[in-house]
């Protein structure tokens, strides 16, 4: 383990020691019959990853769904989340938080005054393991606040809902405070919200690399960070049964990630972009993604396109695998690409 890692690890482990206790107690004096009134909602979610940014957007459109008319700021991490919610017209301010803190000082201390220059109807806390989330909440001035430990304590139950499900869940508890009425609906999906001129650029381009828009396409994301990532070898061994199987059916091609890095060595026709949104409209265009873990496997499903996410443990499983109606996952050891080929049978039919 590197010296950086050991040191982030360390920094974490005080730093949810120091923020632990933040927010006990904080919906205590809600009575049953309180009228509720929402005007202004600030979500807290300092992360700077794709995926990460993606499992937010059911929340926001459950908050607008309850409250059409009311204002969302967020409090984010890194330049993603203006790109992510630049269709959504209830996200009013995005507020960022430096990737780099100590390099960027001020940037870091204006942050936490323009946190501090509003009055909000409700905060929310996204991860409460989060220790910035935790201190923005406490920081922000709000009427009620979610620290989001609220209504679950037992870790079982926590880990059977998605990271996407979750605050929602807890938005929904804490309205039932007000009216008693249980929230039973569908949660919603993830929804990057691409135009209609997006989904018809993104048909362009994918036109582009296939050459025959009359066949269907299969699209593999090949990349992931650290021990999420598969061998060239696994893919290669995949690539042996995939290629000759669907070859002739379908266009097969290769969304390369911004490092550009294909673990398929370049076997297949490739799509490669650094724009977020054109990735997802290649995506929307396409009858299938498989994918490792990773924030291209999550922005497939917000896109939306019917995505089969590889994961290569059990970790954490139930709360990061492709959410929603449509999208599977397969426990890809190093053996088992013929499990990924009956996975990809079973959802194309």
């Amino acid at each position: 383990m590197s010296l950086k890692i050991k040191i982030n690890a360390y920094r974490r482990k005080i730093m949810r020691g120091l923020t632990g206790n933040i927010g006990k107690g904080s919906l205590e004096n809600i009575q049953k019959n309180d009228q509720l009134s929402i005007n202004r909602v600030l979500i807290n979610r300092p992360n700077q990853r794709l995926g990460n940014t993606l499992l937010i957007t059911p929340l926001i459109q459950e908050i607008v769904k309850k409250f059409p008319n009311a204002k969302i700021d967020l409090f984010v991490k890194g330049k993603v989340a203006p790109i992510v919610f630049e269709n959504y017209p209830q996200v009013d301010q995005i507020i960022e938080l430096p990737k780099k803190p100590f390099k960027e000082l001020v940037d870091y201390i204006n942050v936490w005054f323009k946190i501090k220059s509003k009055k909000y109807d409700l905060v929310i806390n996204v991860d409460k393991q989060s220790s910035s989330g935790r201190l923005s909440t406490s920081f922000a001035k709000s009427k009620y606040k979610l620290f989001g430990d609220e209504f679950i304590s037992d870790p079982t139950a926590e880990n059977q809902l998605h990271q996407a499900q979750y605050p929602v869940y807890q938005f929904r508890k804490f309205l039932e405070l007000f009216d008693g009425k249980p929230q039973n609906a569908p949660i919603p999906s993830l929804d990057i919200q691409l135009t209609d001129q997006e989904k018809e650029n993104g048909k362009k381009l994918l036109d582009e690399i296939t050459k025959d828009p009359s066949k269907k396409t299969l699209a593999f994301f090949t990349f992931a960070t650290g021990a999420k990532c598969y061998s060239a070898d696994w893919w290669t061994d995949f690539y042996n049964l995939f290629y000759p199987k669907y070859k002739d059916e379908y266009n097969l091609i290769e969304i390369l990630p911004v490092e550009n890095i294909s673990m398929l060595e370049h076997k297949l026709p490739e799509f490669y972009s650094k724009d977020v949104r054109e990735i997802a409209s290649v995506m929307y265009n396409c009858e299938l993604l498989v994918a490792g873990d990773s924030g291209m496997m999550h922005l497939s499903v917000a896109a939306p396109t019917k995505t089969i996410g590889l994961f290569n443990n059990e970790s954490f499983l139930e709360r990061y695998k492709p959410y929603g109606n449509g999208n599977s996952v397969v426990i890809a050891k190093d053996d088992n690409q013929q499990g990924v080929m009956q996975k990809i049978e079973e959802t194309l039919s």
